[in-house]
Protein backbone atom coordinates (compact mmCIF):
# COMPACT_ATOMS: atom_id res chain seq x y z
CA UNK A 1 0.00 0.00 0.00
CA UNK A 2 1.38 3.41 -0.97
CA UNK A 3 2.53 5.94 1.56
CA UNK A 4 -0.01 8.69 2.17
CA UNK A 5 1.95 11.03 4.41
CA UNK A 6 5.66 11.82 4.81
CA UNK A 7 6.78 13.47 8.03
CA UNK A 8 10.09 15.31 7.68
CA UNK A 9 11.94 15.95 10.93
CA UNK A 10 15.23 17.93 10.92
CA UNK A 11 17.36 17.06 13.95
CA UNK A 12 20.51 18.08 15.74
CA UNK A 13 21.28 16.65 19.18
CA UNK A 14 17.76 15.31 19.76
CA UNK A 15 18.58 11.75 20.83
CA UNK A 16 16.62 12.04 24.09
CA UNK A 17 13.48 13.06 22.19
CA UNK A 18 13.54 10.50 19.38
CA UNK A 19 11.83 7.56 21.09
CA UNK A 20 9.05 9.65 22.72
CA UNK A 21 8.49 11.42 19.40
CA UNK A 22 8.23 8.17 17.44
CA UNK A 23 5.82 6.74 20.03
CA UNK A 24 3.65 9.85 19.78
CA UNK A 25 3.53 9.64 15.97
CA UNK A 26 2.52 5.97 16.09
CA UNK A 27 -0.27 6.75 18.55
CA UNK A 28 -1.94 9.46 16.43
CA UNK A 29 -1.44 8.03 12.93
CA UNK A 30 -2.99 4.58 13.27
CA UNK A 31 -5.28 5.06 10.27
CA UNK A 32 -2.81 6.70 7.88
CA UNK A 33 0.02 5.06 5.93
CA UNK A 34 3.00 7.18 6.88
CA UNK A 35 6.77 7.38 6.68
CA UNK A 36 8.99 9.24 9.12
CA UNK A 37 12.19 10.75 7.72
CA UNK A 38 14.72 12.16 10.17
CA UNK A 39 17.33 14.42 8.57
CA UNK A 40 20.18 14.63 11.05
CA UNK A 41 23.06 17.08 10.75
CA UNK A 42 25.63 14.61 12.12
CA UNK A 43 24.59 15.08 15.77
CA UNK A 44 27.46 14.30 18.15
CA UNK A 45 24.96 12.88 20.67
CA UNK A 46 24.22 9.88 18.44
CA UNK A 47 20.77 10.91 17.19
CA UNK A 48 21.28 9.24 13.81
CA UNK A 49 22.47 5.97 15.39
CA UNK A 50 19.31 5.73 17.47
CA UNK A 51 17.10 6.50 14.46
CA UNK A 52 18.78 3.69 12.51
CA UNK A 53 18.18 1.29 15.40
CA UNK A 54 14.48 2.14 15.32
CA UNK A 55 14.44 1.86 11.53
CA UNK A 56 15.72 -1.72 11.77
CA UNK A 57 12.45 -2.62 13.50
CA UNK A 58 10.11 -0.36 11.55
CA UNK A 59 10.56 0.19 7.82
CA UNK A 60 8.43 3.35 7.99
CA UNK A 61 11.30 5.12 9.75
CA UNK A 62 14.32 6.39 7.82
CA UNK A 63 17.47 8.37 8.59
CA UNK A 64 19.37 10.80 6.39
CA UNK A 65 22.65 11.70 8.07
CA UNK A 66 24.31 14.75 6.57
CA UNK A 67 28.07 15.19 6.85
CA UNK A 68 29.56 18.68 6.97
CA UNK A 69 26.21 20.26 6.10
CA UNK A 70 24.05 22.25 8.48
CA UNK A 71 20.76 24.13 8.41
CA UNK A 72 17.13 23.40 9.16
CA UNK A 73 15.76 24.64 5.84
CA UNK A 74 18.13 22.66 3.65
CA UNK A 75 17.51 19.58 5.84
CA UNK A 76 13.77 19.88 5.28
CA UNK A 77 14.23 20.24 1.52
CA UNK A 78 16.49 17.17 1.37
CA UNK A 79 13.99 15.19 3.42
CA UNK A 80 11.14 16.14 1.12
CA UNK A 81 13.15 15.22 -1.96
CA UNK A 82 13.81 11.80 -0.42
CA UNK A 83 10.13 11.22 0.41
CA UNK A 84 7.47 9.49 -1.67
CA UNK A 85 4.02 10.65 -0.60
CA UNK A 86 1.71 13.38 -1.85
CA UNK A 87 1.46 15.14 1.49
CA UNK A 88 4.49 16.41 3.38
CA UNK A 89 4.53 17.38 7.04
CA UNK A 90 7.35 19.44 8.55
CA UNK A 91 7.78 19.42 12.33
CA UNK A 92 10.43 19.31 15.04
CA UNK A 93 11.42 16.35 17.20
CA UNK A 94 11.57 18.36 20.42
CA UNK A 95 7.95 17.50 21.38
CA UNK A 96 6.94 21.17 21.36
CA UNK A 97 4.61 20.62 18.39
CA UNK A 98 1.23 19.01 19.05
CA UNK A 99 1.28 15.79 17.02
CA UNK A 100 -2.46 15.25 17.64
CA UNK A 101 -3.09 17.96 15.03
CA UNK A 102 -1.50 15.94 12.22
CA UNK A 103 -4.66 13.95 11.29
CA UNK A 104 -6.74 17.15 11.21
CA UNK A 105 -4.17 18.93 9.05
CA UNK A 106 -3.95 15.91 6.77
CA UNK A 107 -7.72 15.75 6.26
CA UNK A 108 -7.85 19.45 5.39
CA UNK A 109 -5.26 18.99 2.67
CA UNK A 110 -6.90 15.78 1.49
CA UNK A 111 -10.42 17.22 1.18
CA UNK A 112 -9.81 20.85 0.21
CA UNK A 113 -7.95 22.52 -2.63
CA UNK A 114 -5.10 23.86 -0.49
CA UNK A 115 -1.35 24.29 -0.92
CA UNK A 116 -0.60 24.09 2.78
CA UNK A 117 -2.07 23.94 6.27
CA UNK A 118 -0.20 25.72 9.06
CA UNK A 119 -0.27 25.12 12.81
CA UNK A 120 -0.39 28.64 14.24
CA UNK A 121 0.32 30.00 17.69
CA UNK A 122 -1.18 33.39 16.90
CA UNK A 123 -4.79 32.74 15.93
CA UNK A 124 -7.72 32.30 18.29
CA UNK A 125 -7.14 29.43 20.75
CA UNK A 126 -3.48 29.22 19.77
CA UNK A 127 -0.68 30.07 22.19
CA UNK A 128 3.08 30.23 22.60
CA UNK A 129 2.56 28.41 25.91
CA UNK A 130 5.39 28.88 28.36
CA UNK A 131 7.81 30.17 25.73
CA UNK A 132 10.35 32.41 27.53
CA UNK A 133 9.73 36.13 27.27
CA UNK A 134 12.76 36.93 25.08
CA UNK A 135 11.95 34.14 22.62
CA UNK A 136 8.32 35.29 22.49
CA UNK A 137 9.43 38.83 21.68
CA UNK A 138 11.84 37.63 18.98
CA UNK A 139 9.10 35.49 17.43
CA UNK A 140 6.58 38.34 17.44
CA UNK A 141 9.05 40.84 15.98
CA UNK A 142 10.05 38.38 13.23
CA UNK A 143 6.38 37.74 12.48
CA UNK A 144 5.59 41.45 12.16
CA UNK A 145 8.62 42.05 9.94
CA UNK A 146 7.60 39.18 7.65
CA UNK A 147 4.05 40.47 7.43
CA UNK A 148 4.98 44.10 6.79
CA UNK A 149 8.14 43.84 4.69
CA UNK A 150 7.32 40.73 2.65
CA UNK A 151 3.53 41.18 2.68
CA UNK A 152 2.99 37.72 4.13
CA UNK A 153 -0.63 37.34 5.27
CA UNK A 154 -0.04 34.28 7.50
CA UNK A 155 -0.50 34.83 11.25
CA UNK A 156 2.50 32.65 12.15
CA UNK A 157 5.08 32.64 9.31
CA UNK A 158 7.68 31.56 11.88
CA UNK A 159 5.84 28.29 12.57
CA UNK A 160 7.94 25.17 12.18
CA UNK A 161 4.89 22.90 12.06
CA UNK A 162 2.94 22.69 8.79
CA UNK A 163 1.96 20.40 5.93
CA UNK A 164 2.17 21.00 2.18
CA UNK A 165 0.87 19.38 -0.95
CA UNK A 166 3.68 17.94 -3.09
CA UNK A 167 2.28 19.66 -6.19
CA UNK A 168 2.88 23.00 -4.43
CA UNK A 169 6.41 22.01 -3.45
CA UNK A 170 7.23 20.98 -7.02
CA UNK A 171 6.25 24.46 -8.22
CA UNK A 172 8.55 26.27 -5.79
CA UNK A 173 11.44 23.87 -5.20
CA UNK A 174 13.89 25.65 -7.52
CA UNK A 175 13.16 29.03 -5.93
CA UNK A 176 13.55 27.99 -2.30
CA UNK A 177 16.70 29.51 -0.84
CA UNK A 178 17.24 26.53 1.49
CA UNK A 179 18.99 28.88 3.85
CA UNK A 180 18.33 29.66 7.46
CA UNK A 181 15.89 28.18 9.92
CA UNK A 182 12.48 29.49 8.86
CA UNK A 183 11.46 27.10 6.12
CA UNK A 184 7.75 28.05 6.12
CA UNK A 185 8.53 31.68 5.33
CA UNK A 186 10.91 30.51 2.60
CA UNK A 187 8.15 28.36 1.07
CA UNK A 188 5.58 31.16 1.13
CA UNK A 189 7.75 33.87 -0.42
CA UNK A 190 9.06 31.42 -3.04
CA UNK A 191 5.60 31.04 -4.57
CA UNK A 192 4.82 33.24 -7.56
CA UNK A 193 1.11 32.75 -7.00
CA UNK A 194 -0.98 33.47 -3.89
CA UNK A 195 -0.63 30.53 -1.50
CA UNK A 196 -3.87 28.72 -0.73
CA UNK A 197 -3.68 27.91 2.96
CA UNK A 198 -5.58 27.44 6.19
CA UNK A 199 -4.35 27.72 9.75
CA UNK A 200 -5.18 25.61 12.78
CA UNK A 201 -4.45 26.79 16.32
CA UNK A 202 -2.07 24.96 18.59
CA UNK A 203 -0.42 25.59 21.93
CA UNK A 204 3.33 25.28 21.89
CA UNK A 205 4.62 22.90 24.54
CA UNK A 206 7.65 23.42 26.74
CA UNK A 207 10.82 21.59 25.80
CA UNK A 208 11.57 18.97 28.47
CA UNK A 209 14.66 17.35 26.91
CA UNK A 210 17.60 18.79 25.01
CA UNK A 211 18.45 22.40 24.32
CA UNK A 212 16.74 25.08 22.27
CA UNK A 213 18.34 25.80 18.88
CA UNK A 214 17.46 29.49 18.97
CA UNK A 215 20.59 31.64 18.96
CA UNK A 216 21.89 34.77 17.27
CA UNK A 217 22.72 32.75 14.16
CA UNK A 218 19.02 31.90 13.73
CA UNK A 219 18.13 35.59 14.03
CA UNK A 220 20.90 36.53 11.58
CA UNK A 221 19.72 34.02 8.97
CA UNK A 222 16.16 35.28 9.28
CA UNK A 223 17.07 38.90 8.65
CA UNK A 224 19.36 38.02 5.73
CA UNK A 225 16.53 35.96 4.21
CA UNK A 226 14.10 38.87 4.62
CA UNK A 227 16.62 41.32 3.12
CA UNK A 228 17.33 38.94 0.23
CA UNK A 229 13.63 38.60 -0.59
CA UNK A 230 12.97 42.33 -0.11
CA UNK A 231 15.71 43.12 -2.67
CA UNK A 232 14.02 40.80 -5.14
CA UNK A 233 16.74 38.15 -4.96
CA UNK A 234 18.94 40.16 -7.31
CA UNK A 235 21.95 39.43 -5.11
CA UNK A 236 23.10 36.02 -3.83
CA UNK A 237 22.19 35.20 -0.23
CA UNK A 238 25.83 34.76 0.78
CA UNK A 239 26.84 38.02 -0.86
CA UNK A 240 24.24 39.93 1.17
CA UNK A 241 25.47 38.26 4.36
CA UNK A 242 29.12 38.90 3.43
CA UNK A 243 28.46 42.56 2.67
CA UNK A 244 26.47 42.97 5.88
CA UNK A 245 29.51 41.71 7.75
CA UNK A 246 31.68 43.96 5.59
CA UNK A 247 29.54 46.94 6.60
CA UNK A 248 30.19 46.21 10.28
CA UNK A 249 33.86 45.87 9.38
CA UNK A 250 33.66 49.23 7.61
CA UNK A 251 32.38 50.87 10.81
CA UNK A 252 35.29 49.37 12.74
CA UNK A 253 37.66 50.35 9.94
CA UNK A 254 36.56 53.98 10.06
CA UNK A 255 36.71 54.05 13.85
CA UNK A 256 40.34 52.89 13.83
CA UNK A 257 41.20 55.26 10.97
CA UNK A 258 39.63 58.14 12.88
CA UNK A 259 41.57 57.30 16.05
CA UNK A 260 44.91 56.83 14.31
CA UNK A 261 44.78 59.55 11.68
CA UNK A 262 42.36 62.22 12.81
CA UNK A 263 43.05 62.08 16.55
CA UNK A 264 46.60 60.70 16.80
CA UNK A 265 47.86 62.48 13.64
CA UNK A 266 49.63 59.38 12.34
CA UNK A 267 50.49 58.90 8.66
CA UNK A 268 47.32 58.26 6.60
CA UNK A 269 48.72 55.29 4.66
CA UNK A 270 49.86 53.61 7.90
CA UNK A 271 46.49 54.32 9.54
CA UNK A 272 44.58 52.93 6.56
CA UNK A 273 46.79 49.83 6.51
CA UNK A 274 46.29 49.03 10.21
CA UNK A 275 42.54 49.66 9.96
CA UNK A 276 42.37 47.36 6.93
CA UNK A 277 44.24 44.52 8.70
CA UNK A 278 42.04 44.64 11.81
CA UNK A 279 38.82 44.89 9.81
CA UNK A 280 39.94 42.01 7.59
CA UNK A 281 40.53 39.82 10.65
CA UNK A 282 37.13 40.55 12.20
CA UNK A 283 35.43 40.06 8.83
CA UNK A 284 36.91 36.57 8.60
CA UNK A 285 35.76 35.69 12.11
CA UNK A 286 32.19 36.92 11.59
CA UNK A 287 31.86 35.43 8.11
CA UNK A 288 33.06 32.10 9.47
CA UNK A 289 30.33 32.27 12.12
CA UNK A 290 27.46 33.66 10.04
CA UNK A 291 27.94 33.72 6.26
CA UNK A 292 29.58 30.30 6.02
CA UNK A 293 28.20 28.67 9.16
CA UNK A 294 27.26 25.58 7.15
CA UNK A 295 30.97 25.15 6.34
CA UNK A 296 32.34 26.69 9.51
CA UNK A 297 36.03 26.20 10.16
CA UNK A 298 37.20 25.30 13.64
CA UNK A 299 40.31 23.98 15.36
CA UNK A 300 43.37 23.98 13.13
CA UNK A 301 41.16 24.64 10.08
CA UNK A 302 40.16 27.98 11.57
CA UNK A 303 43.76 29.21 11.60
CA UNK A 304 44.47 27.76 8.16
CA UNK A 305 41.36 29.50 6.90
CA UNK A 306 42.47 32.78 8.47
CA UNK A 307 45.85 32.49 6.79
CA UNK A 308 44.17 31.71 3.47
CA UNK A 309 41.87 34.69 3.96
CA UNK A 310 44.86 36.96 4.51
CA UNK A 311 46.62 35.61 1.43
CA UNK A 312 43.72 35.73 -1.02
CA UNK A 313 42.58 39.12 0.28
CA UNK A 314 46.06 40.61 0.09
CA UNK A 315 45.42 41.99 -3.36
CA UNK A 316 42.10 43.35 -2.15
CA UNK A 317 43.92 45.08 0.69
CA UNK A 318 46.44 46.54 -1.75
CA UNK A 319 43.61 47.79 -3.96
CA UNK A 320 41.88 49.14 -0.86
CA UNK A 321 44.88 51.09 0.43
CA UNK A 322 46.03 52.22 -3.02
CA UNK A 323 42.59 53.50 -4.03
CA UNK A 324 42.02 55.24 -0.70
CA UNK A 325 45.46 56.85 -0.79
CA UNK A 326 45.00 57.99 -4.39
CA UNK A 327 41.62 59.53 -3.61
CA UNK A 328 43.00 61.21 -0.50
CA UNK A 329 45.90 62.69 -2.43
CA UNK A 330 43.35 64.07 -4.91
CA UNK A 331 41.77 66.01 -2.04
CA UNK A 332 38.88 63.61 -1.48
CA UNK A 333 37.93 63.80 2.27
CA UNK A 334 39.62 61.12 4.34
CA UNK A 335 36.35 59.50 5.37
CA UNK A 336 35.16 59.09 1.76
CA UNK A 337 38.59 57.86 0.70
CA UNK A 338 38.42 55.22 3.42
CA UNK A 339 34.90 54.15 2.45
CA UNK A 340 35.64 53.74 -1.27
CA UNK A 341 38.84 51.85 -0.53
CA UNK A 342 37.13 49.50 1.91
CA UNK A 343 34.21 48.78 -0.46
CA UNK A 344 36.53 47.97 -3.34
CA UNK A 345 38.41 45.56 -1.09
CA UNK A 346 35.19 43.98 0.21
CA UNK A 347 33.94 43.05 -3.28
CA UNK A 348 37.27 41.44 -4.12
CA UNK A 349 37.38 39.63 -0.78
CA UNK A 350 33.95 38.07 -1.30
CA UNK A 351 34.80 36.82 -4.76
CA UNK A 352 38.10 35.17 -3.92
CA UNK A 353 37.30 33.95 -0.40
CA UNK A 354 34.15 32.18 -1.63
CA UNK A 355 36.38 30.12 -3.90
CA UNK A 356 39.64 29.69 -2.02
CA UNK A 357 38.74 29.93 1.69
CA UNK A 358 35.27 28.39 2.10
CA UNK A 359 34.93 26.89 -1.39
CA UNK A 360 35.81 23.36 -0.27
CA UNK A 361 34.07 21.58 2.55
CA UNK A 362 36.35 20.95 5.49
CA UNK A 363 35.71 18.70 8.45
CA UNK A 364 34.94 20.56 11.64
CA UNK A 365 36.68 19.73 14.88
CA UNK A 366 34.59 17.85 17.43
Amino acid sequence: MSTELSIIVPTFNERENIQPFVNAIKNVLKNINWELIFVDDDSPDGTSSLVRELANNDNRIRCIQRIRRRGLSSACVEGILASSSKYLCIMDADMQHDESLIPKIYLLLLNENLDMVIASRYISHGSTGTLPGLRRIISLVATKISQKVLKVNVTDPMSGFFMVNREFFEKIKYRISGRGFKILLDFIVSSREPVKFKELPYTMRSRTRGDSKLNFLVVWDFFILVLNRFLGEILPYRFISFMTVAFSGLILHLLILWIMYDISNLNFTLSQSVATFIAMTTNYIFNNIFTYHDNKKSGNYFWRGLLSFYLVCMLGAIVNVALATELFQRSVPWILSGIFGALAGAIWNFTVSSIFVWGRARPTAK
